[in-house]
């Protein structure tokens, strides 16, 4: 088992592709210049019936939209009204780009008033052709009525509104690749036949051929494909990404969901090291925070702790920088207050440092979810370090944020909370002694996060619940039953540091001498560069895997 290290590459296509006006299913791939000299962003065609002028600008607006560049694509589309004030799509543009990141949970009202207005204003206008129209309008539905109706009530109408287009207008190629992505946003994380994803993928794909440039189609099928199940499918796309659009900072980020969910580790941590990088340029304060998140995720399954380290410093002098206006990027304000929780989080438990879990400093942020990161990191710690009292003091935490969460209509992440909360729980039960109580609550846990699927602020849990299982079956001394949970973990979590060991002491335990070569073999090749002085568990593992 070797992982493949894949370096950013240098391309030499230019930014945008320009059709004639009015033609929608030309998509030349040879492309001309356009905005900043040097600005890579894909190639990218939106017919329109604004001026012949400022295509190109709104070309590249959409281009910036594509890769979730919304402060950007602001810009670009209100350049573009500064030279064409009836370039109806223009307003389209900017009220998509309020709507931000079409997986975030939530939107403040000042992006949901701001959105509504240039909907609105494309609207009273009265600009446009009759295909642009209904396009307007269905960006519109996004913010119709947010005050009363749920954000996913009106996510659903704009992607039923979508496909309405796409039916109107079958030659229509933006209107297709945009409407996958609204069935992509639109999908429940319980629906375990992925009927959506599937779908949106089987869209982008085939268009993905013929526009083997188009920063939007790489970027939604890695999105469709952001699951266990399907991620390996993604991997073709996920590699050309970043050198699709290497000006976005997102798609130089974005590979690295596909590469977490196969357990490329290398490739995880120099995509993401190129994307904090053009983040901290761009003043995107959340997005580098969502960037350095993954790479101590990643840092850590190799053991490289030093570098994971220096990713718990460096968020320090990033907490006072995280915007709440404008726009924005791809990662919203909560990506950013999540990975503050999280690094540190995963810093202490992804190393068994309890007694550092225990005494995490709480973060209080105002995007409660994230906050209850480290309320759980210090549940776990307590409990390991057989403190159980000072677990349920946080566990009390726990469900406080969980019925605060809840009452704001955030049933995702309100599950989420609970599902850390009943983990926690789980083990100060154990702490107290009552192991057959304490396997059983754990047992339902695990069942509760199989039957979801992870958001895609994070690139993974912070503990995976299957995972804690089949740690307290190996500290009761039922190691064949931690064996099969610990491999089951792997299925979902492939080349997991902490599983992999697990499974390699589970398998010794049980007296599988083929299985425990195997893993020990595996977690071998996954810490090749760890640091020096090795983990104790790579020092076992080298001295076994022989």
């Amino acid at each position: 088992m070797r992982f493949r290290l894949a370096f950013i590459r240098t391309v030499t296509c230019t930014l945008l592709v320009v059709a004639p006006p009015g033609v929608v299913t030309a998509q030349p791939q040879e492309a001309h210049a356009h905005g900043q000299p040097g600005e890579r962003l894909g190639s990218v065609h939106f017919p329109t019936s604004c001026a012949s002028g400022v295509q190109p600008e709104l070309d590249r607006g959409v281009a910036q939209l594509h890769s979730f560049w919304f402060s950007a694509a602001v810009a670009s589309f209100q350049k573009v009204l500064a030279s064409d004030s009836s370039c109806v799509m223009a307003h389209w543009g900017i009220a998509l780009s309020w709507w931000g990141n079409p997986f975030a949970p939530s939107r403040s009202a000042a992006s949901l008033e701001a959105g509504r207005a240039a909907a609105e204003a494309g609207r009273v206008s009265g600009a446009g052709t009759e295909r642009e129209k209904a396009w307007l309008a269905a960006v519109a539905l996004l913010y119709r009525d947010s005050a009363t109706v749920d954000q996913r009530t009106r996510t659903l109408a704009y992607e039923k509104a979508m496909a309405a287009v796409v039916q109107q207008y079958p030659d229509d190629v933006e209107a297709r690749i945009f409407h996958a992505l609204a069935l992509t946003q639109t999908a429940l994380p319980t629906d375990k036949t992925y009927a959506n994803q599937l779908q949106a993928d089987a869209i982008l794909e085939r268009e993905f051929a013929r526009q083997p440039e188009h920063p939007g189609l790489a970027h939604y099928i890695i999105h469709s494909l952001d699951v266990p199940a399907l991620a390996p499918r993604a991997l073709d796309a996920a590699r050309r990404y970043a050198a699709i659009a290497p000006a976005a900072p997102h798609a130089l980020h974005m590979p690295s969901h596909t590469f977490t969910r196969v357990g490329s580790w290398q490739e995880s941590i120099d995509t993401n090291l190129a994307s904090a990088a053009a983040a901290r340029k761009d003043g995107a304060t959340a997005e580098e925070l969502h960037a350095l998140d993954y790479q101590a995720y990643a840092y850590l399954q190799t053991a490289q702790d030093a570098a994971a380290g220096r990713t718990v410093v460096a968020i320090e002098a990033l907490v006072s920088k995280i915007s709440t206006t404008g726009p924005g990027n791809a990662a919203p304000p909560a990506a950013g207050h999540y990975a503050l929780a999280a690094i540190p989080a995963r810093y202490a438990l992804e190393r068994e440092d309890w007694a550092a879990a225990a005494a995490l400093v709480p973060r209080e942020t105002p995007t409660q979810w994230a906050n209850a990161v480290s309320h759980f990191a210090r549940a776990l710690g307590a409990a390991r370090t057989g403190n159980a009292s000072a677990a349920r003091q946080e566990i009390v935490r726990l469900e406080a944020i969980r019925d605060a969460v809840k009452a704001s209509g955030d049933a995702y992440w309100s599950g989420q909370v609970e599902i850390q909360r009943r983990g926690a729980a789980a083990w100060a039960t154990l702490a107290d002694g009552k192991v057959a109580e304490a396997l059983a609550e754990m047992r339902e846990v695990a069942g509760l996060e199989d039957a979801t699927e992870k958001a895609a602020v994070t690139p993974g849990p912070i503990k995976p619940a299957r995972e804690l299982l089949a740690d307290m079956l190996m500290q009761v001394n039922r190691q064949a039953e931690a064996l099969t949970e610990y491999e089951a973990t792997l299925a979902k979590e492939p080349h997991r540091f902490r599983a992999t060991y697990g499974a390699a002491r589970a398998a010794v335990a049980a007296g599988d001498a083929q299985k425990a070569a195997t893993h020990y073999a595996n977690l071998v090749v996954l810490a090749e560069k760890a640091d020096q002085p090795l983990r104790k568990e790579v020092v076992e593992a080298r001295a076994r895997a022989h």
